[in-house]
């Protein structure tokens, strides 16, 4: 799988960024072939996905079995992939972070990427909830059967938030950071929860700029610990791979996978799968990713040999089942656009 947080790791903007040489990638799928010693309940043959601490995107990949769960026999490898990044997260936000219920109001930055997408899945198996949405203009058709209300993501959001629900929203899940924290605190219902689970605005370029990482934590409004005791609100943040790693959780975590895999098999969630890339391919996949031209998760398939080179194609289709045209801020140089399997 693909994640924007590889972005982050290329450039790095996180903490302790590891040292190069490094195979980047945090979750796969794929079949095992040998096991260890004292390793229970799986077989070599298995089909499986997996949480790694870096090193997935290879062909042979080791992960302690605690990551390791195994796949239904109808899910595909490209969906295992993107599965478990995503749901997880939304998951764990929704549920164990902000406590979701039925009636509730949910308001998601990204819509149209991995994580959104899982937020709207997940978010459809609870009666009544409401999800306000942002993404870019050219995704709102693919995806707007999935997001109640859905915003461009230049709009002035927060108005329109208002306009329809003047008592604002019960969670805001950000994935941007900056000057959004505080619009995003200024949402919130009295017991509403906001998420903090990454900071996108923070990539903005091909290599990493002192001067934008500092503009987008300048923009983040300082807590005042005082207005939200006034205010009754909450304010979390959420690292799933913190929580994997250096936590301890992956016992949590396992269960709550074993609740995802229940809903996709009773067919309520279903990973969005945006396009297959050859391992080749990795730069012009992360240049997708950076211009926010996907719709749902990309995938490094280590199978797939790399798409000839195409003349500018003027329209790409996504599995969302939507075909898009090419719309400013996509990548106008792009040489290749992957085929959809």
């Amino acid at each position: 799988g693909l994640n924007f947080l590889d972005l982050m790791v290329r450039q790095g903007n996180i903490d302790n960024p590891p040292k190069t040489p490094l195979v980047p990638g945090f979750e796969c799928s794929g079949i095992i072939e040998t096991i260890g010693d004292n390793v229970k309940g799986f077989e070599i043959g298995d089909r499986v996905m997996a949480f790694v601490n870096y090193n997935a995107w290879a062909e042979v990949v080791c992960t302690p079995a605690e990551f390791v769960y195994k796949i239904p026999d109808d899910m595909s490898f490209s969906e295992a992939a993107a599965f478990p990044m995503n749901f997880v997260t939304a998951y764990m936000m929704l549920f164990e972070v902000a406590n979701l219920r039925e009636g509730m109001s949910v308001l998601v930055h990204s819509a149209g990427g991995g994580v959104g997408q899982a937020v709207a899945q997940l978010c459809s198996t609870i009666p009544s909830v409401t999800v306000f949405g942002t993404a870019s203009s050219f995704k709102h058709e693919a995806i707007k059967d999935s997001v109640t209300h859905l915003f461009d993501r230049n709009a002035d959001y927060v108005q329109e938030v208002k306009r329809i629900s003047p008592d604002g929203v019960d969670i805001v899940l950000d994935c941007l950071c900056g000057e959004n924290t505080g619009k995003g605190l200024s949402l919130l219902k009295p017991l509403g929860t906001y998420i903090l689970y990454g900071s996108s605005n923070m990539v903005t370029g091909e290599t990493k700029s002192f001067f934008s990482f500092a503009k987008s934590w300048w923009q983040v409004e300082k807590v005042n610990p005082i207005k939200l005791y006034e205010e009754n609100k909450v304010i979390a943040g959420f690292s799933l791979l913190n929580l994997l790693f250096k936590q301890n959780r992956s016992g949590l975590i396992k269960s709550v996978i074993d609740k995802l895999i229940n809903l996709y098999n009773n067919k309520k969630i279903k990973p969005v799968v945006d396009s297959l890339w050859a391992l080749e391919e990795v730069k012009e996949a992360m240049q997708r990713i950076h211009d926010r031209g996907n719709i749902g998760k990309l995938i490094l398939d280590v199978e797939k040999a790399p798409t000839p080179l195409m003349a500018n194609d003027s329209t790409e289709t996504s599995e969302a089942g939507e075909e898009e045209e090419d719309h400013e801020g996509d990548n106008e140089n792009k040489e290749r656009m992957p085929f959809i399997q």
